[in-house]
């Protein structure tokens, strides 16, 4: 016997789209189901695996991760990726800017969602956006009045409110060229005690890595207080994605670049 269906009488379909024993029994809602495989596929899919193991889980509860690279090379669209990954599995996201409005944020979103659509051939995207998008909550902050007193202020607004409640959050728009350690360890005590897994954008310079120096002066000062990292390489016309920090020693470092067209992360040789 099925183990949606406590009936074995023949099935009927409803106007709702739903499949209906016709004599007793549970409805099965075959757009919920067909959504949940398409959410599984694609998660199963994200070359992101490559770095957070089987559970696609890259940072512990409590870690800290970091996007590293140079202005305009595709810091926030891996963001969005790594958001979109934690979506897709319904954990809830909470996307903080400093430095572009909320409709900016949006788009950044339309545009890799509507690329991960083609590139997966889907034809529901606007079902699977739907579902999606109630699990994601944007906040912008001015640059200068940032603080983490005064994000833990809106936090508590939202959860106390009821309006949402963060699991992962992304910081894209905070500097490294200062003093930022102070502010780390604070973030770093929110998110153990609130379970929150933090992900911030870096941008470093041009002249910052060199095969002798890989990882930037700006994040060496406070890799120590991150689990895991990814630094965007240009190379020609390809940008590579490499892990210079990852939660577990792989076992074979994984060959990711970002596609020129879309900056979707991809597995494998660019250009293959």
């Amino acid at each position: 016997m099925s183990p949606d269906i406590e009936s074995t009488r023949p099935l009927a379909f409803s106007a709702q789209g739903a499949v209906l024993p016709s004599g007793k029994g549970r409805v099965i809602y075959l757009r919920e189901r067909s959504l949940s495989m398409l959410k599984k596929e694609i998660i199963l899919k994200n070359p992101l695996r490559l770095i957070g193991g089987e559970a696609g889980h890259i940072l512990p509860s409590g870690g800290f991760g970091a996007v590293l690279a140079r202005a305009g090379v595709g810091k926030t669209a891996v963001l969005v990726q790594i958001a979109l990954d934690s979506l897709l599995r319904e954990i809830n996201v909470l996307h903080i800017s400093l430095d572009q409005p909320v409709s900016k944020v949006c788009l950044w979103y339309e545009e890799v969602f509507n690329h991960v659509g083609k590139q997966y051939q889907l034809t529901n995207t606007n079902d699977l956006w739907e579902a999606i998008l109630p699990h994601r909550f944007i906040m912008t902050f001015n640059a200068e009045g940032f603080s983490i007193p005064r994000l833990e202020e809106r936090i508590t607004d939202l959860t106390e409110q009821g309006i949402f409640y963060p699991q992962v959050v992304l910081v894209d728009g905070l500097s490294f060229d200062q003093e930022v350690r102070e502010l780390l360890n604070e973030m770093k005590i929110v998110a153990r005690e609130n379970n929150l897994r933090v992900w911030f954008a870096v941008r470093t310079h041009r002249d910052d890595v060199t095969d002798e120096q890989p990882v930037p002066d700006n994040f060496a000062d406070v890799a120590d207080l991150f689990d895991a990292a990814l630094q965007l390489t240009p190379e020609g016309s390809q940008v590579l994605v490499k892990p210079i920090k990852t939660p577990e020693e792989l076992e074979e470092k994984p060959s990711l670049y970002l596609d020129p067209s879309s900056l979707l992360i991809k597995d494998g040789e660019p250009g293959k």
